[in-house]
């Protein structure tokens, strides 16, 4: 029984000299066994290279394990009771069940628990207790340390709580992984295979408590007991330091192990000193003196250049993993070296692997992310998530078409869509629903079969077999809300069953391995497995408790989370990717360290989790050990920073970015700094500054570059010193003249209109164009979106819902009721009483509600409070338009008239040509009128449920015709009732239907809100200057009027605020929209169709189109402008309007 170490710097050889040892003695003694324990990462490599060292090419006494290995091993040999080893994921499983069990003894934590992530940190905390050994009893002392910090002391009871509840329901029944070695420490002593044998420790940097403990026993049962450690030529490997020093974990090891063998009585032997001779810096002074002088507080610079250590800047994480990959092929091509020989270590795992993946693929480097990857985002956990959710949410549109769209559904995507339109349309939810046949017909249902009952036949039938399809897949899982949770596993089982999810798998699989992705195939064939074994530790943990599908959903939630899945290299010759923590490197030539920036090196140790960095410092200052402290972690970073830039034997590259992917301007770490002191000479590169010729390796990357400078071209931005490389590159591609054309034709691509021909134009629209007035407006707006919506008839799909859009609707149909009501009830608009109005409206609102929509306003209890909201809104505007009326002397003539009922109006019928007509469709919302002997005055006014100003210059560009239109209709339908009086254009007005709110500092009376509330009602739009006229529609007015756009000055004049025009003004814009609408028109027949939509200071045509996704329209490709509306004065515009009209 002996224990001895045998030290060394990193590089100095420690593990080749004992391996040589082991092998020698192995070979000297048969009987004996030699046991090397390394970490997991490392015991395939090191067997590997002890193989290759033996002279006969084999080894039968030396086992290669890790803790894990040999916990199996030796409880295999002894024989234990045996117990089922819980793993992280029967961790979480348990503490899901129990905390639900315990939540009322949990004042701190009880609420939280059901967020996900927080059993995980719970199980975290709990998983560190048991590493480093502290007991419930334990943690009674914990808290009495805690008391002053009263908010740790709370979380410290709570998770005393749930250990003891944990250890309560697995006692007898499971060990968990962290016992697994107290049980090896109490049967290492009935192991044959241990007894005189030697054991190495060999690529620690530390040991647990619970690790210690069994090495201590291990000292007592073996033979002799070797310990590797690295430290530092000159340092003192028995006398401890402060925890800031670069070697201070390795002589807590020492110390920590002489202090356990001094207890169980074991012999001292004879330290090994490993130093000088040929390491692996043999044929590297420069990465030699790194190793001597990295974190060292004193040190002399080195003298003189050196070429084994490189630092290189790049712009952005993408840019350096692209700059990487440039250097690794030139060391391939270049300097004769194997991938195998280079590995890159990155400070940002997470952040770089995608750059990782996509540049070292496109530039064909074989590579292997060392990382663990989640299995939450798997389709085959999505499917199951999702079908539990079915039942939980019972069918909502959600948890439905997640499920169909997971990935492993039988149905087509075409087929989901077609049943996605429908639910969508109809609102159609709930386990009921899906369980019955679908039997309501939609609007496009009907349109889509053009009236044929036959093929709206065919389709509904499509439909149920959809969703009976969809049914028999689920069905299996239709339970009762509160079942064992066994029961739950058995028909979630059956369900994968039924579902073939495993053949599924097997697909995917197989289509990942033909596409080359072997670590994608590798993750999707253990998925199965892996989820099989959470379903059977669910089985035996919780099989016979009581739970809710919600319950069971979580604690599946819980395990899922646990698992993850590490793939190992699919090839030998491949370059390792990872971390400076997990990854273990062996025997590389050329290391590339990546992502050297603050925030990565030094990485941010804040755990966070239930025990916060303060309560961890705490703690530990108290005299518990635990997990190290960030600013321990710190420490313990730099010696994995040491050992990690000592692993190279020939090259260092350390490089860092500017920017990080978000943009955002970044620091280069320390240790940039740190290396450059100790180098002074070596200066930083910037590779990406380098001539494009010099940046092209292999095709691909030279298509990448041909593009950029071919875009550079064509735009005249390519630098003339440039050009010549240019001319050369392209003539490089002659021999993928495929290829080069396509890259050529992309750069020249300019947007042209290219129209549709008159003959295509009349058979979309027909020689008579059915035009409502928004029609028109729209190909004002963009004639590429009028051709989308009335040409292709595209539209958004429909939704069983009600948005704010719908409003308008409602308002106008309500409002026509309304007037209909004061009729039958021998009323007028001017002699109605409040009362009346509630009650009218609140009737026409419930009246239309009921068959609106498919009865959409009462599918919920939003809806149902709009029902409320609208009748307050419209009762506001009834009342409003009363007082309105009765500030002038105009009467309504005519409410929703529409142009239907008009059809021989000279201005609605619009000749283009001698053969293509153009007849407007359209409906005005109210015409009121006055009259006097000879006159007869028209007011038009459109209600807008959007706050709509009337706008000039938007009627001059075509974009507010409407009221133009309607006015001229108006006008010439009551010349015909009238054709003795001359007809006078009064007001062409919007009315905001609208219940506003009035801020006000003071209190106010009820008649001082209602006149400030009448202020804010005010109608805008155009009003007829002649005093006449704004008399009639205010005879109340002083200097601001309450109903019309108008103010006067004190001269009695009409201020600039007012929305004035003359007589002639009028009748000017109401021939220029004459002219506009033809003008429109005839575009139309021409074939117009440009992507043009206008811009108009902060407007957009495109801001809420809903066709922006299908025209293409990209301001970066020249041809594609948008029409840039000049927004002109009064004056400028009627000049303009009227060379229009006289044209």
């Amino acid at each position: 029984m002996s224990l001895r170490f045998c030290f060394g710097p990193s590089g100095a050889g420690k593990s080749h000299r004992i391996y040589e040892e082991i092998m020698q003695r192995a070979a000297e003694e048969p009987g004996r066994n030699f046991l090397i324990i390394v970490p997991d990462q490392f015991t395939m490599q090191t067997q590997k290279d002890l193989v290759m060292r033996s002279d006969r090419d084999g080894i039968l006494n030396i086992d290669v394990l890790s803790f894990g290995r040999l916990s199996h091993r030796i409880l295999e040999e002894v024989g234990t009771k045996e117990m089922p080893v819980l793993d992280d994921t029967g961790k979480s499983l348990v503490l899901q069940k129990v905390a639900a069990d315990l939540k009322e003894q949990l004042p701190a934590m009880g609420s939280l628990l059901h967020k996900q992530g927080y059993i995980h940190e719970v199980k975290s905390a709990i998983s560190e207790f048991m590493q480093y050994g502290i007991s419930t009893q334990d943690m009674d002392k914990l808290i009495t340390s805690a008391q002053k910090r009263g908010a740790l002391a709370m979380k410290l009871k709570d998770l005393k709580t749930l250990y003891r509840g944990f250890q309560d329901y697995i006692r007898d029944h499971f060990i968990t992984t962290e016992e697994t070695l107290d049980v090896l420490r109490r049967s290492l002593s009935k192991s044959k295979i241990l007894k005189g044998s030697v054991v190495v420790f060999d690529g620690f940097t530390g040991f647990t408590p619970i690790q210690n403990r069994l090495i201590q026993e291990l000292m007592r049962v073996c033979a002799e007991t070797i310990v590797t450690v690295t430290i530092g030529v000159g340092e003192d490997p028995y006398k401890m330091d402060g925890e800031q020093k670069l070697f201070h974990l390795s002589k807590k090891t020492v110390a920590d192990l002489e202090k356990l063998a001094a207890e169980a009585e074991v012999e001292r032997g004879e330290d090994l000193f490993v130093k000088g001779g040929a390491n692996r810096f043999a044929k590297a002074p420069a990465l030699h003196y790194l190793e001597q002088n990295l974190f060292r507080y004193q040190y002399e610079p080195y003298a003189g250049e050196q070429q084994e250590i490189h630092m290189f800047e790049a712009l952005s994480p993408r840019e350096e993993v692209h700059q990487t990959a440039l250097y690794i092929r030139h060391l391939i091509r270049e300097q004769g070296m194997t991938y195998r020989d280079i590995a890159v270590v990155i400070g940002d795992l997470e952040g770089y692997a995608s750059y990782v993946e996509t540049e070292f693929g496109q530039l064909e480097i074989p590579c292997f992310l060392d990382r663990t990857r989640g299995i939450v985002l798997n389709p085959m956990i999505e499917y199951i998530k999702s079908a539990l959710q079915l039942y939980i949410k019972d069918f909502s549109y959600d948890t439905v078409f997640h499920f169909l769209r997971s990935g492993m559904s039988d149905i087509s995507r075409e087929e989901i869509d077609e049943l996605e339109n429908y639910v969508i349309r109809t609102g159609a939810r709930g386990y009921r629903t899906y369980s019955r046949l679908f039997t309501r017909r939609t609007e496009e249902l009907q349109e889509n079969a053009e009236g044929s009952e036959q093929a709206e036949e065919k389709t509904m039938e499509r439909l149920n077999r959809i969703r009976q399809q969809f049914m028999d897949a689920v069905e299996i899982l239709h339970m009762g809300s509160q079942e064992k949770a066994g029961d739950y596993v058995s028909h979630l089982y059956d369900f994968l069953e039924q579902n073939q999810v495993q053949q599924k798998l097997l697909n995917y699989q197989q289509q990942f391995e033909k596409e080359g992705d072997l670590s994608r195939a590798r993750e999707y064939a253990q998925i199965y497995r892996l989820v099989m074994d959470l379903l059977d530790q669910v089985y035996e943990l919780l099989g016979e408790e009581e739970i809710s599908r919600q319950e069971f959903a979580d604690i599946l939630e819980a395990g899922f989370g646990e698992i993850t899945v590490g793939t190992i290299p699919q090839n030998v010759d491949r370059i390792v990717v990872g971390d400076m923590e997990r990854t273990r490197l062996k025997q590389v030539k050329v290391l590339f360290f990546l992502g050297v920036n603050d925030g990565n090196i030094p990485k941010n140790a804040s755990k966070g989790g239930i025990i916060s960095d303060m309560d961890r410092e705490f703690l530990i200052e108290s005299g518990t050990e635990m997990a190290p402290s960030p600013r321990q972690q710190m420490y313990i970073q730099r010696l994995y920073l040491y050992l990690n830039m000592t692993k190279p034997s020939e090259q260092l590259y350390l490089s860092y970015a500017k920017v990080n992917s978000e943009g955002k301007g970044i620091r280069p770490s320390y240790l940039i700094d740190t290396v450059r002191k100790l180098f002074p000479a070596m200066s930083v590169e910037y590779p990406q500054n380098r001539s494009r010729l010099e940046q092209i390796e292999g095709r691909q990357e030279g298509a990448r570059y041909l593009a950029e400078e071919l875009r550079e071209y064509v735009e005249g931005t390519l630098p003339e010193e440039e050009r010549q490389d240019f001319y050369l590159m392209y003539r490089a591609y002659e021999a993928d003249a495929a290829g080069r054309g396509l890259l050529t034709r992309a750069a020249f691509r300019r947007y042209r209109e290219s129209g549709l021909s008159r003959i295509v134009a009349r058979a979309l629209y027909g020689q008579q164009l059915e035009n409502s007035v928004s029609r028109l407006e729209t190909y004002a707006a963009c004639a590429c979106r009028h051709f989308l919506q009335y040409g292709l008839s595209l539209q958004e799909r429909e939704e069983f819902g009600f948005e704010v859009s719908d409003m308008g609707t409602v308002y106008h149909a309500v409002l026509e009721n309304f007037a209909g009501k004061l009729a039958e009830s021998n009323l007028t608009w001017w002699d109605f009483t409040e009362d009346f109005a509630a009650k009218a409206v609140k009737e026409s609102v419930e009246a239309y509600a009921a068959i609106y929509g498919e009865t959409v306003l009462y599918s919920s209890a939003r809806n149902e409070y709009a029902i409320t909201r609208m009748s307050r809104i419209l009762t506001r505007t009834v009342l409003t338009l009363q007082k309105h009326l009765k500030q002038g002397s105009f009467q309504p003539d005519d409410y929703e008239l529409s142009f239907r009922f008009a059809e021989d109006l000279d201005s609605i019928h619009v000749d283009l040509s001698e053969d293509e007509k153009m007849h407007l469709q359209g409906r005005i919302d109210r015409i009121d009128v006055a009259e006097d002997a000879e006159h007869v005055y028209v007011k038009v006014i459109d209600y807008k449920s959007g706050n709509r100003k009337f706008d000039l210059a938007a009627l001059y560009y075509g974009l507010q015709l409407q009221l133009v239109v309607y006015m001229n209709a108006a006008m010439e339908m009551e010349s015909r009732k009238h054709p003795d009086k001359e007809i006078v254009p009064a007001a062409l007005l919007y009315y905001h239907i609208d219940d506003p709110t009035i801020e006000t500092p003071v209190e106010l009376t009820d008649e001082q809100i209602n006149e400030q509330i009448l202020a804010k009602l005010r109608m805008n739009g155009v009003v007829n200057s002649d005093p006449g006229v704004v008399e009639r529609l205010d005879r109340y007015m002083q200097d601001k009027s309450v109903v019309i756009p108008v103010e006067k000055k004190k001269d009695g004049s009409f201020s600039a605020r007012s929305g004035v025009l003359s007589r002639e003004e009028m009748q000017l814009i109401s021939s220029y929209v004459d002219a506009k609408i033809r003008s429109i028109g005839r575009e139309i027949l021409d074939g117009k169709i440009a992507a043009n939509p206008y811009e108009k200071g902060n407007e957009e045509a495109c801001t809420y189109c809903a066709y922006k996704k299908v025209c293409g329209f990209d301001g970066s490709i020249p041809g594609y402008e948008k029409r840039q509306l000049e927004d002109l004065d009064k004056q400028a515009l009627m000049q303009r309007m009227q060379k229009t009209v006289e044209a």
